[in-house]
C-alpha cells in the first residue's frame, strides 16, 4: 500500500470518528528520515485513562471508575491489568509527580495532564516496506482496493481561519522576563532556562485540515494529530523525547536554531554559522549533559554514550542542532518508570532541571499543559517512542493555543530570543498567511 493511500484511508476514518472518544495519528512525514520508520493510527478505545493532577478517570469497555492516585502509577497499573498497545500523551505538569514541584499559573486550555488509551482499531504503516498491519497481524485494510478507497474518500479541505492571534504575554513583558532569567543565571540559580509564552487566537475550520496544511508547509519526523471530546491537537514536532528498542533507550534533544533563508548561498552561510556558534553549541551541550544524567538513572553503569553530537538537520523554516544520547536500560524496569525518570525533556526546561522548572513556574504566566510534554506510544513488549510536544496547535471550542519558547543563557540577546519564538511559530503562521505576526 502506498503512503498516500494509507493517509487517505486514515483521514476518512478520522472524519467518521464522531463519538468523542480519543483517536490519534502518529506520523513520520519525512520520507527516508532515519529517526522514524512507522506511522500509526489508533482509535475505538477499549480502555481510556485520563488524569487531571491526581484525579484519575478510567473507562474500561464503557464502565467508568474514578480515584485519587499518582498518574504515573495509574498508567503502570492499567498496562499491567489490561496489556496491549497504549497511545496518548504526557503533559508537562506531570513534573509535579516526579519532583516536589507545583503548577499555580492559569490553565487556558484545561486539557488532561495525561491521556492514554488502548485502541480497538490500530493501523501500523511501515514506510520502508509500504505494508500495513495491526497488532495482531495483517490489517483488514491491507488489500484495500481503489474502488473501496473511493467509497470512503474524505471530504475536500475546507477553509481554516485564525483571527485575533497574538501573545498573551506581549513583547515588553517577555523581554523583561528574559532579563530576570539572566539575572538569576548570574546569581548561580541555573545555567540555562527554557522560557516560553502563549500565542492564541480565534480559530474556525477543521483541525484535520490545519494539521495537513502544517504538514504541507514543513514535513517533520514526529508529527501527531489527536482528537477527543472538544480537543484537537496538531503537532508538527521535529524532536524525539525518548525511544526504546529492546535494551537500548535513546533521546535526541534539539538545541540551537537558525532561520532558513530563501537564497541558497545565504542559507548555506546560515548553516555554517550555526555549526560554528559557540553559544548554540554550548546550549546543546548543556542539555546533552542533562539527558546523560537522566538516562543514567535507568541505564546500566558505563553504557551511556553520545553517538551524535551537534548534528545539523534542516526543516522547512529552520536549521537546528540535534544530538543523540543513548544507554542500555537496566533489566526489569517498567517502561513508564523509564519515561518518568527522564521527564520532561531537558531541552524544554533548562539545566539544572529542577531549579529551571521552578524558575519557569515563576517567570511564565500560564500552565504549559500539553506543550513541552510528550506524545507517542508504548507497545505491549515495553518498547516505546515519544516526541516532544512543540510546534503544536491546541484547539478547543473555537480557540487556538500555540506556545513558543527558547533557551535563555547569560549571553542571550533578548530581542533575538523574542524573534526566534516567532520563527518557530511559522509552522502555524506560514499556513495561515499571516506574515504580519512575525514582526
Amino acid at each position: 500500500m502506498k503512503k498516500e493511500v494509507f493517509l487517505q484511508l486514515v483521514r476518512s476514518l478520522i472524519e467518521k470518528n464522531d463519538t468523542g472518544t480519543p483517536a490519534i495519528l502518529l506520523e513520520s512525514q519525512m520520507d527516508g528520515h532515519p529517526s522514524n520508520r512507522y506511522s500509526i493510527y489508533a482509535a475505538d478505545p477499549v480502555v481510556i485513562l485520563t488524569a487531571f493532577g491526581d484525579h484519575i478517570r478510567l473507562e474500561v469497555n464503557g464502565d467508568i471508575t474514578t480515584r485519587r492516585q499518582n498518574p504515573w502509577d495509574a498508567l503502570k497499573e492499567v498496562r499491567t491489568a489490561c496489556p496491549g498497545w497504549y497511545l496518548g500523551y504526557f503533559g508537562y505538569d506531570l513534573k509535579n509527580y516526579t519532583e516536589d514541584l507545583d503548577s499555580a499559573n492559569d490553565d487556558p486550555a484545561g486539557a488532561p495532564d495525561l491521556l492514554f488509551f488502548k485502541p480497538g482499531t490500530l493501523l501500523i504503516y511501515d514506510h520502508r516496506t509500504e505494508t500495513l498491519s495491526s497488532d495482531t497481524g495483517p490489517s483488514p485494510y491491507s488489500e484495500f482496493t481503489q474502488q473501496e478507497l473511493n467509497a470512503v474518500r474524505p471530504s475536500p479541505p475546507a477553509d481554516t481561519r485564525l483571527e485575533g492571534f497574538g501573545s498573551d504575554t506581549g513583547r515588553e513583558t517577555y523581554l523583561q522576563r528574559i532579563l530576570e532569567a539572566q539575572q538569576m543565571i548570574r546569581e548561580g540559580d541555573f545555567y540555562e532556562v527554557n522560557l516560553s509564552h502563549l500565542l492564541r487566537g480565534r480559530f474556525s475550520g477543521s483541525g484535520l485540515d490545519l494539521y495537513e496544511k502544517m504538514k504541507q508547509k514543513g514535513p517533520v519526523p514526529f508529527a501527531a494529530y489527536m482528537q477527543w471530546d472538544n480537543f484537537t491537537v496538531c503537532s508538527a514536532s521535529p524532536e524525539r523525547f525518548l525511544g526504546r528498542e529492546g535494551r537500548r533507550v535513546f533521546s535526541q534533544p534539539i538545541k540551537g536554531t537558525a532561520a532558513r533563508q530563501e537564497n541558497s548561498l545565504d542559507d548555506e552561510e546560515v548553516k555554517r554559522r550555526l555549526l560554528r556558534s559557540e553559544k548554540e553549541r554550548a546550549e546543546n551541550l548543556m542539555i546533552v549533559d542533562l539527558v546523560r544524567h537522566d538516562l543514567s538513572k535507568i541505564s546500566r553503569p558505563g553504557t551511556i554514550n553520545v553517538p551524535e553530537l551537534f548534528s545539523l538537520q534542516s526543516f522547512e523554516t529552520v536549521h537546528q542542532l540535534i544530538s543523540t544520547i543513548e544507554g542500555e536500560v537496566i533489566e526489569g524496569i517498567d517502561p513508564v518508570d523509564i519515561v518518568k525518570a527522564c521527564f520532561p525533556m531537558g531541552s524544554m526546561t533548562g539545566a539544572p532541571k529542577i531549579r529551571a522548572m521552578k524558575a519557569i513556574e515563576d517567570l511564565e504566566d500560564y500552565r504549559r499543559g500539553i506543550y513541552s510534554g510528550a506524545a507517542g506510544y508504548i507497545r505491549p513488549d515495553g518498547d516505546f517512542d515519544f516526541n516532544v510536544v512543540i510546534r503544536t496547535a491546541i484547539l478547543k471550542e473555537g480557540q487556538l493555543f500555540y506556545p513558543v519558547g527558547g533557551a535563555i543563557t547569560s549571553d542571550s540577546d533578548p530581542e533575538k530570543e523574542w524573534e526566534e519564538t516567532y520563527i518557530k511559530a511559522r509552522a502555524l503562521t506560514g499556513v495561515m498567511d499571516m506574515p504580519a505576526l512575525l514582526k
